[in-house]
């Protein structure tokens, strides 16, 4: 799992706690099931089982993979509508080629994240690249959903390309882990990504036996996705292992220790945002605020406001062998 790495000793570090911080307790683990998305690639279902209310600013996450293909298996998604809030696709292992209606469009490889506003509607598609459907190899990433209040459903989409280097690396207090921001703040550092709803989005990795403790804006709730790897969170060290998600509760700051011993680094995704606090209407592709609003949008995108698909456009590969 490279992503982007670097040599913790030479980085900023994230200040200790002081007497007065409060640690973050864990409300619930849940495990996600495993399931397909698109034309066939392996995902698990991140958020599965956890209430809306927990979730607050995001709405769905998909751990795409880790899957080691074969040549010929890459699959994607084909052409396929959005509207009403933000995808955020972050690359670890492999690639993945994205165009949109909007004339967005690019690689995502090896630590990059594509960060793509749907707001009033439009298309998209991600399919594996053709030198990686010729050649197979490992593919690994993450597919989130941010939500967009009710004053930006109707924003202009748009697009960001975040390269892996453009990511702000951190350092814990003790350069056991390596932490790169994404997207928002921890403590007084600022990740590239530029957000309609307040959130922080981070990939942090813990090695052996090392312990991480960083400050969370209180007025966030906190998400600590384990992307590989074993470990605990919160005071008590609750165990949590790959594909379980964590949610904590109220305090100032989270804490994520990886199991001593032999085993590999532990891998987790940090997540947390402002609660929004609107009604969702959340139906396929359209994240909305009332059901009406769905309708609306199924009908913009059968009459073909979401813009067109354009005539150069990326093609999706189906596949010809087995998963």
């Amino acid at each position: 799992m490279p992503a982007i790495t670097a040599d913790t000793l030479t980085l900023a570090r994230v200040n200790p706690a002081g007497p007065a911080d409060t640690e973050r307790p864990v409300r619930s683990i849940t495990t996600g099931p495993r399931g397909y998305e698109g034309l066939g690639f392996p995902v698990v279902r991140a958020f599965a089982g956890v209430s809306t209310a927990a979730l607050d600013p995001f709405i769905h996450m998909d751990q795409m993979g880790e899957v080691d293909y074969e040549p010929g298996e890459p699959r994607g998604t084909d052409w396929h509508p959005h509207r009403g809030f933000e995808t955020v696709t972050y690359m670890i292992d492999g690639k993945f080629a994205h165009q949109d209606s909007h004339g967005g469009g690019g690689l995502i490889g090896d630590g990059a994240t594509q960060w793509m506003t749907a707001g009033s509607g439009i298309l998209h598609i991600e399919t594996p690249p053709a030198e990686m459907v010729t050649s197979g190899g490992l593919f690994h990433g993450i597919q989130l959903w941010v939500n967009l209040p009710k004053r930006d459903k109707f924003a202009a989409p748009r697009y960001q390309a975040i390269e892996g280097t453009d990511s702000t690396l951190l350092s814990s207090d003790d350069g056991g882990a390596l932490i790169r921001l994404i997207a928002g703040e921890i403590d007084g550092h600022r990740g590239p990504g530029a957000t309609h709803t307040p959130i922080t989005v981070a990939h942090a990795t813990i090695e052996s036996a090392a312990r991480l403790n960083i400050p969370w804006d209180r007025d966030f709730n906190s998400l600590i996705y384990v992307l590989s790897g074993q470990g605990s969170v919160g005071p008590a060290g609750h165990p949590v292992r790959q594909g379980q998600l964590a949610v904590l509760g109220a305090g100032d700051r989270i804490t994520v220790t990886a199991q001593p011993g032999p085993a590999p680094a532990l891998d987790v995704l940090l997540l947390g945002g402002r609660p929004i606090r609107e009604p969702v209407f959340h139906y396929g592709p359209f994240v909305m605020n009332t059901r009406a609003e769905v309708i609306e949008a199924l009908e913009d995108y059968q009459s073909g406001k979401f813009r067109s698909i354009p005539p150069n456009a990326l093609m999706p590969h189906r596949g010809g062998g087995t998963l």
